[in-house]
């Protein structure tokens, strides 16, 4: 018995000490050290690295997620270990994506892709034909989501029906389309990406619902916080702005539907900014931060990198925004390891719910390169 309290004590104690340096991070100096954030981001990449991981396969979304910001990383930084870690996984997969055409988590991993293709000088070492294939299934023929006929869930009546899909799949089709010189795709994305928008964007809160299950109904049976506020997720929200920050930076300037993405983007960066918390990371549940009162990082990753690329190209005010970035990093950081590893990312799920200092996930090492890669270029 006694072994046993003092076990739960111990695991309090590190709970609490990782708590109380998340909190004090707001408190120290808000410099940025450009030595210091690449070496970190270099850690966390050899880490991750060490300690492969996916849910299904992998070619699924979890490695999607973490190499795209493994891809941010070296267009940052030049850094070859990046391009090692691109080549090498892009090869091991045989540039394939995942075998469900019908879902845009299995064309994440193709943004990796992608970019490995735009860098190598060597003709035909990339082969995007897999790509293609997913993109033109995906986007041009049926499937049993876009006919309705998947009853398995209310939800699944149209392409993309939870929010985590926009980060997903448009960025690559956006990516698809510049490179092939073929706006086709931009414009299946913008029909598909406005189809969830209607479904599941909250204009009073300017947030994504994750699916229609944290939509209100005004049929009191909603799903709300304890504090009555309405379910707003973290990673899910991040997944969100981080996609529309990707697409923005490959979409043409001129492209008829780009002022949506702009406003949508400026809506969403001015709400994520006014409900961070003072130690500068976000909790998993955005309305309700003392349902989980605790930072995580996934979420808080992508939020920082978005955040910070709209500063880094002039759509968001540096004077207004950089404050918040920055400490935001610097809660970040607090985050990892010494060993590289980062902690602090909620598990797979699909709402808010807790994360440890020692809970992990490639893709939460994705969303703190992506960040590193942008604050990196922030001015001090």
């Amino acid at each position: 018995m006694k072994k046993s309290l003092l076990t739960i004590l111990a695991v309090v104690l590190i709970l609490f000490s990782c708590s109380v340096t998340q909190k004090t991070v707001a408190q120290k100096s808000i410099n940025l050290d450009n030595t210091a954030i690449q070496k970190s981001m270099i850690k966390a990449l050899e880490w991750q690295e060490a300690h492969p991981i996916f849910a299904i396969h992998p070619t699924d979304w979890t490695n999607g997620a973490y190499y795209t910001g493994v891809a941010r990383a070296h267009k940052t930084t030049k850094n070859m270990m990046y391009m090692a870690a691109l080549k090498n996984q892009a090869v091991w997969n045989n540039w394939q994506t995942y075998k469900r055409i019908y879902h845009a988590d299995d064309v994440a991993i193709s943004y990796s892709y992608l970019y490995v293709a735009m860098n190598e000088s060597r003709r035909n070492f990339a082969d995007l034909e897999p790509t293609k294939k997913f993109l033109d299934e995906h986007l041009y023929e049926d499937n049993r989501w876009k006919e309705g006929k998947d009853k398995s869930h209310e939800d699944k009546t149209i392409l993309w029906w939870w929010c985590d899909a926009l980060f997903m799949a448009p960025p690559v089709i956006n990516l698809y389309a510049k490179q092939t010189k073929e706006p086709k795709y931009l414009d299946a994305m913008h029909k598909y990406y406005m189809e969830a928008y209607d479904r599941l964007f909250d204009k009073e809160e300017n947030l994504f619902a994750r699916d229609m299950r944290f939509i209100w109904k005004g049929d009191g049976k909603n799903k709300k916080e304890p504090n009555g506020k309405k379910v707003f997720w973290s990673r899910g929200n991040g997944w969100v702005i981080g996609g529309l920050a990707l697409l923005l930076e490959d979409m043409p300037k001129n492209y008829k539907h780009r002022g949506f993405y702009v406003n949508l983007y400026k809506k969403m960066a001015a709400r994520i900014l006014e409900i961070q918390p003072e130690d500068g990371l976000w909790r998993t549940s955005l309305l309700s931060p003392e349902s989980y009162d605790h930072g995580e990082v996934s979420g808080s990753g992508f939020y920082t990198f978005a955040l910070a690329w709209g500063v880094n190209n002039g759509v968001l005010d540096s004077k207004t925004y950089t404050p918040a970035i920055k400490k935001a990093w610097k809660g970040l950081l607090a985050c990892q390891h010494e060993d590289g590893r980062v902690g602090w990312v909620q598990n797979i799920g699909a709402f808010p719910e807790p994360a440890s200092k020692d809970s992990w996930q490639n893709f939460g090492t994705g969303a703190f390169l992506m960040a590193g890669s942008e604050v990196l270029k922030l001015k001090n």
